[in-house]
């Protein structure tokens, strides 16, 4: 898959393993993508699948977190994410929020096999025991797309490891090292005083 990272990636990193500032940034976070996944979604299944996205993806920063601590890189944790996010998307049929192709769905899963297999993650259940223990809130399918998927969103040939697009547009298998410089002040929604707090 191909992903972007930037300082503001690694000060959410940082900022995630904080008290307190952790809420805020986490919050941020699932706002932030549940907007950006809303956006690819046809207009009329939008607002239906807007309570379940918020849902999952304020569970995949567990997800993200157990990939840190378990030594994966921040490309590679943030990445397994999204891997988790399009496994969800396939099984609704949610085709055009997909960032690769329906085909590519085992070549990921493979990647990361040992980590989701650790965690009861798989393509029929994305969260495995990052769900929580009520669940998550279902949404509508669309499962006529599974027929002839179409992804306008996602890039193809990107599944043999992890590509990541850096700031200065150029793409680098495996990311970046942390920059020496990062302030927990650069996550979304943390300003210097919550950083204080």
């Amino acid at each position: 898959m191909k992903i972007n990272q930037n300082v503001r990636h690694f000060a959410s990193r940082k900022a995630l393993e904080l008290p307190v500032v952790s809420d805020i940034v986490k919050q941020k976070l699932v706002d932030l993508h549940t907007r950006i996944f809303l956006e690819k979604a046809d207009e009329a299944h939008r607002e239906e699948r807007r309570e379940r996205l918020d849902a999952f993806f304020d569970a995949t920063m567990d997800t993200y977190l157990a990939a840190l601590q378990q030594g994966a890189p921040e490309a590679e944790a943030r990445e397994i994410t999204h891997i988790q996010a399009n496994f969800d998307f396939y099984n609704h049929g949610w085709t055009e929020m997909m960032e690769f192709p329906s085909d590519e769905l085992d070549d990921h899963y493979d990647r990361y096999r040992e980590f989701f297999e650790r965690h009861g993650i798989a393509i029929e259940d994305p969260l495995g025991e990052f769900e929580p223990a009520g669940g998550i809130p279902d949404a509508p399918s669309t499962p006529e797309k599974l027929d002839e998927p179409e992804h306008p969103y996602a890039e193809g040939g990107f599944a043999d490891d992890v590509y990541v697009q850096g700031p200065d547009g150029e793409v680098r298998v495996g990311g970046q090292d942390e920059p020496e410089d990062v302030s927990v002040t650069d996550a979304p929604g943390v300003s210097d005083e919550d950083a204080e707090a």
